[in-house]
C-alpha cells in the first residue's frame, strides 16, 4: 500500500452517526469503538451544525490519532481538513475525487461509495484509496436506493477493487464474519455499535467476530 496508514484500514469501521435515534450520542460511539479496538472510524454528521460540527470532528480526530485508529469524515473534505482529519469518504454524489483540491488530495485518504459494478467498474481508474461496496444486506440505518448485494456480489467486487474494499450495508455480528470470508478489507457498521448497550464491547465482539475467519474461507 502506497499511501501512508492505509494498513489500518482493516477489522470494523465504525460510523458514528449523529441521527437523534440511537441510544448512543456520536462522542459514545467514538469512545466505545476506540475503547474496543476499532482501527477505523468514520464521523456522519448530518443533523449538526457547522460550528459544532468542526468542534466534534477536531475532538474526534485528536482521539483517534491518540489510539492509533484512522478518522474518516463523510461527505465533507472541508471539515476533514480543517479538523485535521486522516481521510474524507465520499458518495456517488457527492464532488467527484478527481475535483478535489491538490491540498486536499496530498493530506487526505479518500474512499469512495459503490453499490453497482458498474461503479466499481468506473472507480479502477478512479483517485481513490479504497472503496465501500453495498449495501451487502438489508439495513436499516440509513436510505438506499440500491436492493441488498448479497455475499456473491461482494465476493465479485473484492476481486475486481484493485484496492481494500469496505463492506457496507447490514452488518452485524450474525454476518460480519460471513463478510470477512468475503474478503471484505473492512466492514462498515452503523447501528451495531450505535444502538448497543455499551458500544465499546459491541466493537470488541464484532472485531473478536471478523478475525474468526480469513479471506476467501466462505
Amino acid at each position: 500500500m502506497t499511501r501512508a496508514g492505509l494498513e489500518r484500514l482493516c477489522g470494523v469501521y465504525v460510523l458514528c452517526d449523529d441521527d437523534p435515534r440511537w441510544k448512543n450520542g456520536v462522542r459514545e460511539q467514538l469512545e466505545g469503538a476506540l475503547a474496543g479496538g476499532a482501527r477505523v472510524a468514520q464521523l456522519r454528521l448530518k443533523h449538526t451544525p457547522d460550528g459544532a460540527a468542526l468542534e466534534l470532528a477536531r475532538w474526534a480526530a485528536a482521539r483517534a490519532r491518540a489510539a492509533g485508529a484512522l478518522l474518516f469524515v463523510n461527505d465533507r473534505f472541508d471539515l476533514a481538513l480543517l479538523a485535521g482529519a486522516d481521510g474524507v469518504h465520499l458518495g456517488q454524489d457527492d464532488l467527484a475525487p478527481e475535483r478535489l483540491p491538490a491540498d486536499a488530495r496530498a493530506r487526505l485518504l479518500v474512499g469512495l461509495s459503490t453499490h453497482t459494478a458498474e461503479q466499481l467498474e468506473g472507480s479502477v481508474a478512479r483517485p481513490v484509496d479504497y472503496v465501500a461496496f453495498g449495501p451487502v444486506f438489508a439495513t436499516g440505518s440509513k436510505t438506499s436506493e440500491y436492493e441488498p448485494r448479497g455475499l456473491a456480489a461482494l465476493r465479485a467486487a473484492v476481486a475486481r477493487a484493485g484496492r481494500p474494499l469496505v463492506a457496507i450495508g447490514g452488518i452485524s455480528a450474525a454476518n460480519v464474519a460471513a463478510v470477512r470470508g468475503a474478503g471484505a478489507a473492512a466492514a462498515a457498521l452503523i447501528s451495531a455499535v450505535a444502538d448497543a448497550g455499551d458500544p465499546a464491547e459491541a466493537t470488541r465482539y464484532l472485531q473478536a467476530r471478523f478475525a474468526e475467519f480469513p479471506p476467501g474461507s466462505r
